[in-house]
């Protein structure tokens, strides 16, 4: 696809000068492009009556067209306001490259696909294709959901009733994506039943092939100039090549990652090796579904079945080991040789791999018989391979550790960081890339996400956010506080948000660095107001969905919302429904982490200070983003409260202070419940 830069749409008016012919040798017909685009009399101020001109967006879309211009890369911060979503994409449609947007998460997927995009194609006029491709787990399966009925407990009504109304909606979906399905919870255990993975998927084997909704996405995203993806789906097909984002890569001029931030853990998640209970008796079952279907009697599906079954189940015991008894909230990592020098742990691994290989073993004399057992046959041998993977040493450069959750284990190996896999990426074919969140760093290199993302030498850029901080945004560190460490802390939190809560009549956020902390201050808080009498309710996360809780919290102003790591970002309560955000502790990464601490040795090997250069780097950042929630628009008002005298009283402190934006300080609790009574009495 050539670059026309779409010049054609506007009005000779507003073309600028320089492009007919140029007369200004220094910007380019793209930028020239992009700066008509952006001012008050543009495309984008004649399609929305709200549109208001900021020198910072424009700054950001005109090093992006840069970028583009010259094919090189590009790493933005944009703090919040800015427009940096706008920004990125003016330039990118406008220049008429084939581009792969890449975001955060499913839902900012649809954000871009079906607001953003839309908007802007309108705006300026284009006709530019666009579509929308996410991982195997958002599309809906027919083969399987035709299985799903026999596969479900008769006496689930829930789920029954759960399965029932995906039947109904699969009668008319055009995409087949269950983001459509409203209130469809993505935790529900009907969801896998209903979907493919890389491992059961039949192919082009498959009876219901050819109306293979991922398929179709597939090809519509192959067809289009502009295609959305999210990091988890780049990185996975990176490691397995199997999901259309490798063979689009290559074609593509732009590639732009937005929430940039997430980037790295995302690919750290997906550039490794894992090996999860879940896999195993997920195969276990289907194993016993298509053995009893096509080939009954030829081989004792139901004792190779409950075999890896109780393999699986048993390796999550050896490697929860005493952890198994602890409380079942959340989820447990643990070193690797913690477990791994258990003969316990060893044993069960065995067993593991022995089940494997006797359903492998079972499958392959009547592999012919169905496309399924074909299937089942690569997706065992897959897994005893990882048996035996996880039964050798790590690669060099790689840690393992284990996770631990109430329902499965999980046996993983990964790289300490995304360099090498990003680098290499990169160096395939000359292309624009665009790195853009609001939180990348600290300093002006950037150097939190451009170090371990092999990006040290690029371009940076840093735009400032254009609300007035000074004005509306207060500070509070309370400084004679329980320490983090003190038994006395978390009780104080409780008793601090509730003051706050009750000066504000609601409309408050407490945000936790651990699930512990999360239930401890929310059972505190409700137990406080009921025994005061307060109306103020109390939302805490896993209670309901992450986006019925937000919801719930809008329509109820006089309420709190405790939240723990999903909702320190990509959380947006603009106005008044958001006004006071509480922080229990200085978000330092916890030290006992198996990939902290292989990344601390690095560090440390390095010869640098890893206090210095990782657990401070890391807590300013993960604060900008929990700060972040606050104020969300230019009359936006509220108090950010951080409960760690920490950042008061140690020398780091300012450096803390100083990633955050420039708010105003106040000093005691009296000042900031007079600054919250303020903003209350302006509802």
């Amino acid at each position: 696809m050539g670059r026309d830069y779409r010049l054609d749409h506007l009005p000779r008016a507003l073309i600028p000068r320089s492009t007919l012919p140029p007369e200004n040798t220094e910007s380019t017909p793209l930028q020239d492009a992009v700066k008509s685009a952006f001012t008050g009399a543009g495309s984008l101020s004649q399609a929305d009556p709200h549109y208001t001109e900021r020198e910072v967006q424009i700054r950001m879309a005109l090093e992006v067209a840069a970028a583009i211009d010259e094919r090189r890369a590009l790493v933005a911060e944009a703090g919040t306001g800015v427009g940096k979503t706008f920004a990125y994409l003016v330039p990118t449609l406008l220049s008429g490259a084939r581009a792969l947007i890449s975001t955060a998460t499913k839902s900012l997927q649809d954000q871009l696909f079906l607001r953003d995009l839309p908007r802007l194609r309108s705006a300026l006029h284009l006709s530019t294709s666009v579509a929308l491709l996410k991982g195997r787990a958002s599309y809906l399966c027919i083969h399987r959901m035709g299985l799903a009925r026999h596969v479900t407990d008769p006496g689930d009504r829930w789920a029954a009733r759960v399965l029932s109304r995906i039947e109904t909606w699969a009668q008319s979906t055009g995409s087949g994506d269950l983001a459509e399905i409203d209130g469809l919870d993505e935790r529900s255990s009907v969801i896998p039943l209903v979907t493919s993975t890389r491992e059961n998927c039949l192919g082009s084997e498959c009876p219901d092939y050819r109306d293979c909704h991922l398929m179709k996405a597939r090809r519509d995203a192959m067809a289009a100039d502009v295609v959305v993806v999210n990091h988890h789906l780049f990185f996975a097909d990176m490691s397995l090549r199997e999901s259309g984002v490798a063979e689009l890569l290559p074609s593509v001029e732009v590639a732009v990652f937005d929430e940039a931030h997430q980037l790295a853990e995302a690919g750290v998640a997906f550039l490794g090796i894992t090996l999860t209970s879940g896999q195993l008796i997920d195969a276990a079952r289907d194993l016993l579904g298509a053995g009893l279907q096509h080939a009954r009697g030829l081989a004792p599906w139901q004792d190779l079945a409950a075999t890896c079954d109780r393999a699986a189940r048993e390796l999550r015991m050896a490697c929860a080991g005493e952890a198994a008894s602890r409380s079942n909230r959340g989820s447990l990592k643990l070193r690797w040789d913690e477990r791994a020098v258990d003969p316990a742990f060893e044993a069960a691994l065995a067993d593991v791999g022995s089940a494997c290989e006797a359903a492998h073993a079972a499958l392959d004399t009547v592999g012919e018989l169905a496309a399924d057992f074909q299937k089942l046959t690569e997706r065992m041998a897959h897994l005893h391979e990882m048996t035996v993977r996880f039964s050798g040493p790590a690669q060099p450069g790689h840690v393992r550790w284990i996770e631990v959750t109430t329902n499965q284990c999980r046996l993983v190996e990964s790289p300490l960081d995304i360099r090498e896999a990003l680098t290499a990426q990169m160096a395939v074919a000359p292309k624009a890339w665009i790195f853009t969140s609001a939180t990348l760093g600290e300093d002006d290199r950037l150097s939190w996400f451009t170090e371990p993302s092999g990006l040290s030498g690029v371009r940076t850029l840093r735009v400032g956010s254009p609300f007035d901080y000074a004005q509306h945004a207060r500070l509070y560190v309370p400084t004679s506080f329980p320490k983090p460490s003190e038994p006395g802390h978390t009780d104080a939190v409780a008793q601090l948000a509730a003051g706050c809560a009750r000066a504000l009549g609601g409309r408050t956020f407490v945000l936790t660095t651990t699930l512990r902390a999360l239930q401890a201050i929310g059972e505190q808080l409700r137990a406080t107001f009921e025994a005061a009498g307060d109306d103020i309710a109390v939302l805490v996360q896993g209670q309901l969905p992450k986006r019925q809780l937000l919801q719930l919290f809008v329509s109820q102003p006089r309420s709190v919302l405790v939240g723990s790591q999903t909702f320190w970002e990509g959380i947006d309560v603009p106005g008044d429904a958001l006004q006071c955000v509480l922080i229990d502790k200085l978000p330092f990464p916890p030290p006992n982490d198996p990939l902290v601490e292989a990344r601390v040795k690095r560090i440390e090997a390095d010869g640098r200070n890893a206090f210095s250069d990782y657990f401070l780097a890391e807590a300013a950042v993960s604060l900008k983003q929990g700060a972040g929630r606050l104020i969300r628009s230019e009359t936006d008002r509220g108090l950010l409260v951080v409960c760690d005298s920490r950042m008061a009283t140690m020398s780091y402190g300012r450096r803390l202070r100083g990633a955050l934006p420039p708010m105003t300080r106040v000093d005691g609790e009296t000042a900031a419940f007079d600054w919250l009574r303020m903003l209350a009495q302006a509802h």
